[in-house]
Formats: structure tokens, C-alpha cells, sequence
């Protein structure tokens, strides 16, 4: 099905065309027409789903429809959990934006930087992107109003609730009025959530798009057994030997981030670590450099890295494990999108070892091992 037939106008298939969309993922499939005939959505799918552009589409065509309100009174809200996914949204809505008759004016806004610009900066702003403790302070300050409000986007609302936003989205969702269209989109379905859905979703139309298994058939995965020591020289030698001109890399902690990240660059390899004990400004600049190419390695932790999103992303490394193996099956995922192969590389300590058998359990692939304590890792 192509996105003609879902119902959006012709600026907005044009800047489908201009942003190399082709054909509409199946959650947008869904979601697009359903939100465009104003009904509640309660959406489970995976980052890297197509979900952001399922209601930034129907949103835009939308509030092309007419209608106007004061100054500072917004017209739609975007809650997400993270500074990067507020910016990712807020480009997504800008690039689809493009083309259309009436201009509309989206805003990002989150903590970590001065509040001043942004208060400024809300002056004609239709469509807010926000982070919930950064808009609480923006209400207080009347620098925004949410009366106005038509439509509550809740992105990544599982995130938002494991990062104890709880409170800040209850005191958010009580200055709305109570008439408007809610969209809620999730990874997971848990009991917090559910109790969400109950007080906040209107008979909403359920979409559940299941991870596509088949993604992992093109991902090329490897294991190195390695001793935890040696895993920087073994680190340093897979990106010089393979030659990696791009890869992300996991690890488990902030610090681990940063001291990878040394290293690297340390032994003549750039690279850049993301995560949130650093400066916005600083979190910003590593991410476009290293999605223009300039910067070849980005080391994250998984929650920084939920703000990426790289469709031809050919390397993911795993310094370090993660915790479940939803979450090393969500960072393998990074790669292998959009039809093209790619390879996940995981450096297992023995300590390690069982849990990574677990994980291969679980996802219900056998990962070839390599020793790579056989490997002379001398000079590297």
C-alpha cells in the first residue's frame, strides 16, 4: 500500500517523496488513516518502526484544516523522554513540514540548557515537543499554555515511566482540557502503562506491530571470548583490521563510555562518547558528526542511544553486555534496517558467558564464537 492511498495530501506525499520515503511501514499503515479520523491510539512498537512519522503526518495535515489560537497556546504536545528523541521529533515534524500551504511553527524543548531562549523562542509555536520536567517550568514561568491543546502525543511512554516521569506526566495531563485526540506509543505493554491507557485513551485503536524477527536474519552476529583486560586491544584491532568507517558501540556505564571513548582516540581513532553527563551542546555536535561521517565511532549507553536513528548503520559493537536480552536484541537491531545487511560484534569476558548464552537462547540464534585470546593483540 502506498502513502497515497492513506488519506494525506499532496505537500505531504511530496515531502514523502523529497525525504526518500517509499513504502509506509505497517504501523503507519495503520495509524495514519485512524488518526486522521480523530480517534485515540494506543501504539506497541519497537524504535526503528516508523512510528514518529505514523503521527507526525496525520498531525500536520491536521492543523493544515484551519483553526487558530492565542499566542504560547500550543495546539499539539509531544511528550518523550529524552533531549534527543525531543530533537529527532522536532526535525521529523520540520522535514515532513516542508511543503505545506501554512507554515507551522514546532519547537523542541528540554533541560540541560538555559530556559531563556526557549521562552523566547515559544512565541507562534503550534506544535510543542517537550520533555516533562523542562514543560512543567515553562508553565510555571506562563511561557506556554496547554488550554488550547487538541492533541496529546505520548512517545515512548514506557521510557517515560522507567525514568519516574510519572508524576511530571500526571501534572502535565491535568492542565489539558479534557476534549482532544490522545495517541500513546510504546515499546512495552506493562501495568503502569495499562493504568495510563485506562484514564487517558478513549476507546483507542490498538496497534501492536511485533519486532520483525527477520531483521536479525540480516545481521551478521560474532562473539569474541576475551578477557575483560584485553578488551580494549581487542577493540582497537577489530575497528583497524575490519577497517570500520562506522560503528556504534555499547557499554553498560556512563564511565565505561567515556574511558572507551579515551582510549580510542588515545590509539589515533576518533571517536566521540554520548550520554547523559554530557553537555547538551557537546551530546548534539557527536551525534551529527557522527551521523555526517565525520566522526567514525560513537560509544553510548543504552538509554542515550534510544535517540539514534541511523538507517545504514553497517557496524554495532557490544563492549559490554547488556542487561536482557530484549535490550541486546534492540541494540543488534541498530543495524540490519532497511533491507541492508549489517554486523553486531560482541565482546564476552568470561564472566559473561553464561549470560550471553542466555541471550542466544532467548533470541533463538546460535552466535558464532571466535577466541580472541588467540589473537596477538600486541601494539594494539
Amino acid at each position: 500500500m502506498p502513502f497515497s492511498n492513506l488519506g494525506l495530501s499532496i505537500p505531504l506525499l511530496k515531502a514523502l517523496v523529497e525525504q526518500k520515503y517509499t513504502q509506509p511501514y505497517p504501523i503507519q499503515q495503520q495509524a495514519i488513516p485512524a488518526i486522521l479520523d480523530g480517534k485515540d491510539i494506543l501504539g506497541i512498537a519497537q524504535t526503528g518502526s516508523g512510528k514518529t512519522a505514523s503521527f507526525v503526518l496525520p498531525i500536520l495535515q491536521q492543523l493544515q484544516d484551519g483553526g487558530s489560537t492565542k499566542n504560547r497556546h500550543v495546539r499539539v504536545l509531544v511528550l518523550v523522554p529524552t533531549r534527543e528523541l525531543a530533537i529527532q521529533v522536532n526535525d521529523v515534524f520540520t522535514a515532513l513540514g516542508t511543503n505545506l500551504p501554512q507554515p507551522i511553527k514546532t519547537m523542541a524543548v528540554y533541560g540541560g540548557v538555559s530556559i531563556n531562549p526557549q521562552m523566547i523562542g515559544m512565541q507562534g509555536v503550534e506544535i510543542l515537543v517537550a520533555t516533562p520536567g523542562r514543560l512543567l517550568e515553562l508553565i510555571s514561568t506562563n511561557a506556554v499554555s496547554l488550554s488550547a491543546i487538541k492533541t496529546l502525543v505520548l512517545d515512548e511512554a514506557d521510557k517515560m515511566l522507567n525514568l519516574g516521569f510519572q508524576e511530571e506526566m500526571k501534572k502535565v495531563i491535568s492542565f489539558l482540557p479534557k476534549n482532544r485526540q490522545n495517541l500513546l506509543f510504546s515499546a512495552t505493554l506493562s501495568e503502569d502503562l495499562n493504568n495510563i491507557n485506562r484514564n487517558l485513551l478513549r476507546n483507542p485503536v490498538v496497534i501492536k506491530v511485533e519486532e520483525e524477527e527477520k531483521n536479525l536474519d540480516l545481521i551478521k552476529q560474532f562473539g569474541y571470548s576475551i578477557a575483560e583486560e584485553k578488551k580494549g586491544p581487542l577493540l582497537r584491532y577489530i575497528l583497524k583490521q575490519q577497517k570500520i568507517k562506522q560503528v556504534l558501540i555499547f557499554t553498560s556505564s556512563v564511565h565505561r563510555a567515556d574511558a572507551v571513548a579515551l582510549k580510542l582516540n588515545q590509539n589515533g581513532i576518533d571517536a566521540f562518547a554520548i550520554h547523559s553527563k554530557k553537555s547538551q551542546l557537546g551530546r548534539e555536535e557527536a551525534l551529527k558528526f557522527f551521523k555526517e561521517g565525520k566522526v567514525k565511532v560513537l560509544v553510548a549507553t543504552d538509554l542515550m542511544a534510544r535517540g539514534i536513528d541511523i538507517k545504514f548503520l553497517p557496524y554495532v559493537i557490544n563492549y559490554e553486555l547488556p542487561r536482557s536480552p530484549k535490550d541486546y536484541i534492540h541494540r543488534i537491531g541498530r543495524t540490519g534496517r532497511a533491507e541492508s545487511s549489517g554486523e553486531a560484534i560482541s565482546l564476552i569476558s568470561p564472566d559473561e558467558e553464561h549470560h550471553f548464552k542466555v541471550i542466544q537462547k532467548k533470541m533463538g540464534k546460535r552466535v558464532t564464537m571466535i577466541d580472541g585470546n588467540a589473537i596477538n593483540l600486541k601494539g594494539y
